[in-house]
């Protein structure tokens, strides 16, 4: 039995909570100083979750961010990392409070960050900043996959895949969160398994955009009936491209084909924020229209990314090489019609 803390009250943070709890661990979620009233609400509805629209285990212990000192002292094995990306200052500050060297970070998070106007991972962040707290022998792990939260939640069968460079601790983790329904991979390629399951956001935005894209003079009925030929064609080129991404930063090529990369990607492509944000634009609409209109209040993950990084792959990269991945970041930061150059 393991005690395992995760910080981070929103729908994947909560979510993971199911599995964890599943081989008698000790699981403790404790929600971020923005979160108050969702962890009051969650207490007072017993465990149901707004956002989720389901119950959590009666077994999972709910804490308010007042409590974060007292259960960092009560020494959890496992730290879950289950804030958005631009929280990870936030968390280090608070973990580093009580933090203890031989501690287990599980990093849920994805995205990417530019640092000191490097880009690095999220993983490699959290070390830096770690490090310059004087905290050595960090050990960090990824889990990505086709996880949708709600499906999680729900108990859905899913695979995941579990990365740290030392692979004996990812079959460690594995052992500790599989289940039944939650199936856990190990992989070595932390890198490779971060850029995967950051820049999918990117592309499915992309394939998301295939219907409005796939023919213009065509009506909207016929688009709406066969434009999975396009969406396929898309997903082809996402992938290829997504490959030569991850292997410019250091990343296995493989990883990108496995449940980080094409698995996350299809399902992401299929339904969510990203692939609902890429409709809008296929569409024809601007993406400062949407984030104040259609999709108001909402998170895109992918536009997000395209935001921070944007300038730092436009200086990095090849366009002639990333060409997709330039068309959804000249749309996103030039706030410019989405086309493609066929």
């Amino acid at each position: 039995m393991k005690k395992i803390l995760v910080i981070g009250a929103g729908a994947m943070g909560s979510a993971f909570c199911v599995p964890s709890l599943e081989n008698k661990n000790d699981v403790t979620l404790i929600g971020t100083h923005l979160e108050n009233q969702l962890i009051e609400e969650l207490k007072k509805k017993d465990n149901f979750h707004p956002i989720l629209q389901t119950r959590l285990p009666k077994e999972l212990k709910i804490k308010e961010f007042s409590e974060m000192n007292e259960v960092l002292n009560n020494k959890p094995d496992i730290i879950v990392v289950g804030v958005s990306s631009l929280g990870i200052d936030w968390f280090i500050e608070q973990i580093s409070k009580n933090f203890h060297d031989n501690q287990k970070i599980v990093l849920l998070t994805k995205g990417l960050s530019i640092f000191e106007n490097k880009l690095i991972t999220i993983s490699e962040k959290i070390k830096i900043l770690l490090d310059r707290k004087n905290f050595k022998n960090i050990n960090i792990s990824a889990v990505k996959g086709p996880c949708l939260a709600v499906g999680i939640a729900n108990k859905i069968r899913t695979g995941v895949v579990i990365a740290n460079p030392k692979i004996e601790e990812a079959e460690e983790l594995s052992k500790v969160f599989s289940t039944d329904y939650y199936k856990a991979e190990i992989s070595d390629d932390l890198n490779g398994v971060e850029l995967s399951g950051a820049i999918k956001n990117i592309y499915s935005m992309l394939i998301g955009a295939s219907e409005g894209l796939s023919a213009p003079n065509a009506p909207e009925e016929i688009k709406s009936k066969y434009y999975l030929n396009t969406a396929s064609s898309l997903v082809h080129r996402s992938i290829s491209e997504m490959v030569s991404f991850v292997s410019h930063y250091g990343g296995k090529s493989d990883t990108v084909y496995g449940l980080a990369g094409l698995g996350d990607l299809y399902v992401s492509a299929l339904g969510g924020r990203n692939s609902k944000m890429g409709k809008y634009l296929g569409q024809g609409f601007l993406y400062k229209d949407i984030i104040n209109d259609q999709m108001k209040g909402v998170t895109v993950e992918g536009a997000e990314l395209a935001l921070e990084l944007g300038n730092e792959l436009r200086n990095e990269l090849s366009g002639k090489k990333f060409p997709l991945m330039f068309n959804i970041i000249d749309a996103i930061c030039n706030n410019q019609k989405l086309k493609i150059n066929w």
